[in-house]
């Protein structure tokens, strides 16, 4: 990772393996890689696809900065959930595109945390870096090499 005061940044590896299933290497020591793929009929549904891994990305994101908030306002969270739902469409070229996306959070806190939380509620979701970038739109830059079978990059 390289970090630049507030930027940073960092690099993912992704490899095919066979069919639509690929590799993910995060370039975390203490992390195995994890293993995605698409659903049937493309895939074999042997890893989340795409439209999981966005929707735990935007869960896990605002989890944690609700979390976050919370133990800055020294309050204990005794359990943490959510369950999300993923909503399909087609668009103006009937393209399958993400539609929404709807969380529903759970959590537990002890009787005398309860204004803790109400403090923290309508401030935390401007923490997360995934949900509010997802929800801004992010620019995305894509470029495709043809390379060599024995001259990978």
């Amino acid at each position: 990772m390289r970090m630049n005061g507030d930027e940073k940044e960092y690099v993912i590896k992704i490899t095919r393996l066979d069919g639509y299933r690929f590799e993910i290497d995060f370039g975390i020591d203490n992390a195995d890689d994890l293993i995605v793929d698409e659903d049937p009929p493309h895939g074999r549904n042997e890893g989340p696809d795409p439209s999981r891994l966005l929707a735990a990305s935007i869960t896990h994101c605002t989890l944690s900065s609700l979390l976050f908030c919370m133990e800055k306002s020294r309050a204990k969270v005794k359990s943490l959930s959510a369950t999300t739902k993923v909503r399909f469409g087609r668009d103006e070229n009937k393209r399958l595109r993400i539609t929404g996306v709807d969380m529903l959070a759970y959590v537990s806190v002890p009787e005398g945390d309860k204004a803790k939380l109400d403090r923290c509620l309508p401030i935390f979701r401007d923490f997360c870096t995934v949900t509010e970038s997802v929800k801004r739109g992010i620019p995305i830059t894509s470029e495709i090499k043809l390379f060599e079978e024995d001259n990978q990059g």
